[in-house]
C-alpha cells in the first residue's frame, strides 16, 4: 500500500508546517463492481491509510478525510437505492475511521450534481452513529450547471451565479440531512459527471 504511505508521509509534511492534511484515498467508479465490493475495497484502502498514518504518528484530530462515497461501479446494471449507498458508506466508515477525525468531506466521484447531494443526505440521515461531521468537497458536482449556464459569456454570469446557489444550498442541507429533492433539477443537474478512466 505505497499510496496509504505517501498520503501519510504528505500528512506529516503538513502537519509539521501547521498546515491541515485533507487526505484523499479514492476508489474509482470506473467497472462493473457492485456496492459490495466498492464497500469491501473502500475499508481495505481506509484501514492501511489509517494504519500508515498511525505508523507516521499523525495528529488524527488535526487532519480531515476525503473519500469516496460508496457507490456501485458506472457500469453495473444492478441499481441501489440512495439508503443503500449511505448505509454502504457509513458501515465502511464505521468500520476503520477513527472517532478522532473531525471531518469527512465526501468526492463526488463522478455522479451526478442531483446524485451527489442526494447521496450525502442519505448518508446524513442514515441511523448510524456517526462520530464525524460529514460534508461535501465537490468540484465538478458543485460547479457544473454553474459553468454550463455561464458558457463563458459576461451576460450569462447572474445566472450562473444563481445556479452555483442553488447547489451550495442544496449540499448544505444534504450536510444536515435536511434536503428534499424537488425533482425540477435542471438537466445539467441530472446528467453524470462519470469520465472514464479520469486522469487528476
Amino acid at each position: 500500500m505505497e499510496n496509504a504511505n505517501v498520503l501519510a508521509r504528505y500528512a506529516s509534511i503538513c502537519q509539521q508546517n501547521g498546515i491541515v492534511p485533507i487526505v484523499e484515498p479514492e476508489i474509482l467508479p470506473d467497472g462493473d463492481h457492485d456496492l459490495k465490493r466498492c464497500q469491501y475495497v473502500t475499508e481495505k484502502v481506509l484501514a492501511a491509510v489509517y494504519k500508515a498514518l498511525s505508523d507516521h504518528h499523525i495528529y488524527l484530530e488535526g487532519t480531515l478525510l476525503k473519500p469516496n462515497m460508496v457507490t456501485p461501479g458506472h457500469a453495473c446494471t444492478q441499481k441501489f437505492s440512495n439508503e443503500e449507498i449511505a448505509m454502504a458508506t457509513v458501515t465502511a466508515l464505521r468500520r476503520t475511521v477513527p472517532p478522532a477525525v473531525p471531518g469527512i468531506t465526501f468526492l463526488s466521484g463522478g455522479q451526478s450534481e442531483e446524485e451527489a447531494s442526494i447521496n450525502l443526505n442519505a448518508i446524513n440521515k442514515c441511523p448510524l452513529q456517526k462520530p464525524w461531521a460529514l460534508t461535501f468537497s465537490y468540484g465538478r458536482a458543485l460547479q457544473a450547471s454553474a459553468l454550463k449556464a455561464w458558457g463563458g459569456k459576461k451576460e450569462n454570469l447572474k445566472a450562473a451565479q444563481e445556479e452555483y446557489v442553488k447547489r451550495a444550498l442544496a449540499n448544505s442541507l444534504a450536510c444536515q440531512g435536511k434536503y428534499t429533492p424537488s425533482g425540477q433539477a435542471g438537466a445539467a443537474a441530472s446528467q453524470s459527471l462519470f469520465v472514464s478512466n479520469h486522469a487528476y
